[in-house]
């Protein structure tokens, strides 16, 4: 975080960019700032690329303008009904120091000053043209609501009505004007604001945060995708359980994730109490990102991995007891007991992923395999490390086994050191079998070489339960290494488990 001058301010928008928009404005007669993130993360500096430009005027006009002064390298796009205009420009040099590649492709966003008023059932506004003023006015939050003047005049002037600078170094999130205004014409803005401060690890300023509480009912009315995105964004900052716990504490979590919710709770019987698994959750999560840091640091595993990979499993590791509740059981012999809550849990992750407009595709099926897979290393760790046990692990876990591996240590929260150091000594033994496994017996991890269309066509069947029966028995055997995965001793089980089924090959 630093202080800047006016003067400060433009050195740093001493670039191609922000010259030709002040020539095409001063040309136009037109004011021009350069607004919200981007002059936010001037202060704090932080690389961006969101470009947003006020016109005190046409956006629109002022877009076309630049077009036509920069020419071949720059790319227009009108967005007509939301009066809004899009300028690429390419092999520009960039946004100085902030930007680690001076000749990337730079995106400006031209919007005319407006005002706006909003229908209670509807966070779309009805707008109007309006002042510089007004259009502060209309932002989400102080930190936001920065603008610096591009016209030569003023060139670097900063426009800061709300001490939006005065909260960025005092880290508080805040509304402009009433958060209750500001929440309830848009409700889409208390994920934004929760976001922010955990984005930025700043605190909610408390009237804000009793807004937040009072408001939080209107999030219904904002589609599941426009919250998936914010949600997803809370995920990826540094300390997400900072965004889940807030979410939480001003009552947004139960509209979004209702059954982490239901984890807050710890019941006691006859002096035997369970821990709290919504606060352990968040102890897992954090302790997933803590060696995504370290892995990255160190350059051992994991690292090099894409962000969307980090995020799926920082779902899965927010989801992997989320099935605690409906198997929590109570056992007078050995207490309070949550079988299947794994198998439960990944049976609720697809309508979890349905209702958040998450994507029901590979991703969810990634999150569904290592909910109900978590357990797995943990039974294995607690007894001998057996090599069948640990072939069946790396067969059903796949390319996936070493994040399994990931969440299950991030799992391990005891706080007795002794307990903790030893499932962490078992869980070294279980990946050290799997890295022998792996080098050692990669063909026995193979499918075996007869597969179901050979089995359909040596007993005339067709796709059906006894073919998946008779594959079952080959995978079996072969995962148990009762049988080399070779044709022969396959060919000889298989007929022996058909016949026990009353089937007869046509040949052999």
């Amino acid at each position: 975080m630093r202080d800047l001058t006016n003067t400060e301010l433009a050195k740093l928008l001493d670039q191609e960019i922000f010259h030709q928009i002040s020539a095409v404005a001063d040309q136009m007669g037109v004011e021009c700032y350069v607004v919200g993130g981007y002059v936010r993360d001037l202060f704090l500096e932080r690389p961006s690329k969101d470009i947003d430009v006020v016109v005190v005027g046409s956006g629109i006009d002022v877009a076309k303008e630049l077009k036509k002064r920069i020419g071949r390298r720059a790319h227009l796009t009108v967005f007509k009904n939301f009066g809004t205009a899009q300028v690429k420009v390419r092999g520009s040099e960039g946004t100085g120091e902030r930007e680690s590649e001076g000749t990337e492709e730079l995106e400006v966003e031209f919007v005319g000053a407006r005002k706006e008023s909003y229908s209670h059932d509807s966070r779309k506004p009805h707008v109007e043209d309006g002042t510089l003023e007004d259009d502060q006015n209309r932002r989400d939050f102080t930190i936001n609501a920065l603008a610096v003047c591009l016209n030569k005049a003023r060139f670097g002037e900063l426009v800061d009505p709300f001490g939006g600078v005065d909260d960025l170094f005092d880290g508080i999130i805040a509304t402009p004007l009433d958060p209750d205004v500001t929440f309830s014409d848009d409700p889409l803005r208390m994920m934004r604001c929760v976001r922010f401060a955990t984005q930025l690890n700043f605190v909610i300023e408390d009237e804000t945060f009793e807004a937040l509480e009072r408001n939080a009912e209107r999030l219904k009315i904002i589609s599941g995708e426009r919250i998936a995105d914010e949600l997803n964004k809370i995920m990826m900052a540094k300390h997400p359980s900072k965004g889940i716990v807030d979410l939480y504490r001003c009552g947004l979590l139960p509209y979004i994730l209702p059954e982490l919710i239901q984890l807050d709770v710890v019941e006691q019987r006859n002096g035997r109490a369970h821990k709290n698994n919504f606060y352990h959750t968040l102890e897992v999560l954090e302790n997933v990102v803590r060696e995504e840091r370290e892995s990255e640091r160190t350059g051992e595993r994991g690292s090099g991995r894409t962000e969307g990979a980090h995020l799926w499993l920082r779902w899965a590791a927010l989801l992997h007891d989320i099935g605690k509740t409906k198997a929590k059981r109570w056992d007078a012999a050995v207490g309070w007991t949550f079988h299947n809550h794994n198998y439960i849990g990944a049976k609720m992750v697809p309508n979890i992923f349905r209702r958040l407009k998450l994507p029901m595709d590979s991703k969810m099926k990634y999150v569904q395999k290592l909910v109900d897979l978590h357990m797995r290393p943990i039974a294995i760790a607690d007894d001998e490390v057996t090599d069948s046990a640990v072939r069946r692990l790396l067969n059903d876990a796949g390319d996936d086994i070493d994040d399994l591996m990931r969440l299950c240590e991030a799992d391990i929260t005891s706080k007795n050191e002794v307990r903790k150091a030893q499932f962490l000594e078992n869980f070294r033994m279980v990946r050290e079998k799997l890295a022998d496994l792996q080098v050692r017996d990669y063909k026995r991890l193979l499918q075996p070489v007869i597969d179901g269309n050979e089995i359909m066509e040596l007993f005339h069947l067709k796709p059906s339960k006894e073919v998946g029966q008779l594959k079952q028995t080959l995978k079996d055997a072969v995962l148990d290494n009762k049988v080399a995965n070779e044709r022969e001793p396959l060919m000889q089980l298989l007929i022996e488990k058909a016949r026990k089924m009353g089937l007869e090959p046509s040949r052999h």
